[in-house]
């Protein structure tokens, strides 16, 4: 990362690093999850309506562990320098806007992690079970802590729904959006955004024939949690080569 991306991702609470920096596979990535959506219809981690296709996937990190090792190479060196070398992937989500089957959200800031079970806490509240899986609301004082790394498959543009972003809206409890912007990037570009930032995204243009695929993955400094509480998965993130060589069927877990 420059110092210009840090300086960004510090002031503003996100910042981009480029396909050509980052040099993932997401063809492959790509073909992999629509794989996965298709093998595992039905499954209750799968998000998809009553009359469209599945639009994206809960609880990634137990759907396709191979999810994790994509936190490699000089993505793996970026996380580090930014949480440190303890750093791991603690949740993995997929979604899409198919063309035709779009869909929006509000604004709003990410305040849910995945955890093992849900415990009595003063610091965590709003216990869930999303797909199976416990979920709470986190405290600032941790998800502050935390980094989200979203691997657009597609590019971003205006006809696809894009991110809408409030600057520097991770450092302040205002829910003013009057200087928000629009996001746009390339396929292959990665978004490391701080899960406090106020955000936001439309509905695609009617009539697009845009996906616009992300694998969003959240990440933390802290392995331990207070309370007790534990982290559904903690992936540790290793500087490993992130290879796009193809493998045989029975290195599949190996990948990435």
């Amino acid at each position: 990362m420059t110092l210009e991306q840090f300086h960004q991702l510090d002031h503003d609470g996100y910042t981009f690093l480029t396909a050509n920096e980052m040099q993932l596979p997401v063809e492959r990535i790509a073909n992999e999850l629509a794989e996965l959506l298709h093998s595992s219809s039905g499954h209750p981690s799968i998000l998809a309506g009553s009359s469209g296709p599945a639009y994206g996937a809960r609880n990634l990190l137990r759907l396709w562990p191979e999810a994790a090792r994509i936190v490699r190479g000089p993505l793996a060196e970026a996380v580090h320098a930014i949480l440190g070398e303890s750093a791991g992937v603690v949740r993995g989500l997929y979604f899409d806007k198919p063309p035709g089957h779009s869909w929006a959200l509000p604004w709003h800031r990410d305040y849910t992690i995945a955890v093992t079970e849900h415990r009595p806490s003063e610091q965590f509240a709003k216990p869930t079970i999303k797909a199976g899986v416990p979920h709470l609301e986190a405290p600032d004082s941790l998800l502050q802590t935390m980094l989200t790394i979203r691997i657009h498959l597609d590019a971003m543009t205006d006809a696809n729904g894009p991110l809408r972003v409030v600057p520097g809206s991770h450092r302040t409890t205002s829910e003013e959006t009057r200087d928000a912007v629009t996001l746009h990037c390339a396929a292959g570009d990665v978004l490391l955004i701080r899960p406090l930032v106020l955000h936001a995204s439309g509905h695609s243009v009617a009539g697009t024939e845009e996906h616009r695929r992300i694998v969003h993955l959240e990440c933390t400094s802290q392995r331990a949690l207070p309370d007790g509480l534990e982290w559904d998965r903690f992936e540790p993130i290793r500087p490993e080569e992130f290879t796009t060589e193809s493998t045989e069927s029975t290195e599949k877990n190996k990948r990435f």
